[in-house]
């Protein structure tokens, strides 16, 4: 069943700081355990649809690293990185939580529609887009806002010089949240926006740092005192 975050959103939104609220979506449609988005710490993981095959390792590795921990995985239900994560958060008995670019009822890619069931049945799907709103590129970039909003962190797995996902780190560096970047990315020349991410805050996730860095994430979105 979808349900809309009417009065539960509207008062679940009363609490978002003038920043997020100015950032927000004015409504939300859940399946799901609606739990997982009030209690806990959420961490975005994010990266390339088309992710090379150490990405894919990097993905399971801090995703398992994530679950291990107690964190909740965030992620977009699309190809590569995403797929992944949510994939991995379930196979160790994690929970996941996934945004949606599409209306609840539609799925994309569609080969993940069966990934989508799970999620609506054992973990969360979200979406600000209402049954029949039309799916179109400019989506998912309103997406990735929307993903940062409810996220404590996000990290990117893998990018290159355009990629979308760099909009996420940037709207997440907005809302205050903490971004990570894979040490991969930082070397990598070819990807330019790099070093302005970090001057503005964006911090280098490696093998070594990782466990330190993730509980080091502060706690800015729960509403679990005062939600429902």
């Amino acid at each position: 069943m979808i349900l809309e975050m009417s009065n539960l959103y509207l008062k679940y939104s009363n609490h978002y700081t003038e920043t997020e609220r100015k950032y927000a979506p004015d409504k939300i449609f859940w399946e799901g355990d609606f739990n997982l988005l009030t209690s806990g710490t959420r961490v975005s993981v994010v990266g390339s649809r088309k992710v090379s095959d150490k990405g894919k390792i990097r993905t399971q590795i801090i995703t398992e690293t994530l679950v291990s921990e107690g964190y909740i995985v965030v992620s977009g239900l699309a190809h590569g990185v995403d797929t992944i994560a949510h994939q991995t958060a379930i196979a160790n008995q994690g929970k996941t939580i996934a945004v949606l670019g599409t209306p609840l009822d539609k799925v994309y890619p569609k080969e993940n529609d069966q990934l989508l069931e799970n999620i609506k049945k054992n973990h969360l799907a979200v979406s600000q887009f209402p049954i029949n709103y039309p799916v179109t590129p400019k989506n998912f970039p309103i997406r990735n806002r929307t993903m940062a909003l409810i996220s404590d962190a996000t990290i990117i797995i893998e990018a290159t010089d355009k990629s979308g996902t760099r909009h996420q780190a940037w709207e997440a560096l907005r809302l205050g949240r903490q971004v990570f970047l894979m040490e991969n990315i930082v070397k990598n020349s070819e990807i330019s926006w790099v070093s302005k991410m970090i001057h503005y805050g964006a911090q280098v996730l490696t093998r070594d740092n990782v466990i330190e860095s993730l509980n080091e994430i502060p706690q800015v979105t729960q509403r679990s005192e005062y939600a429902f």
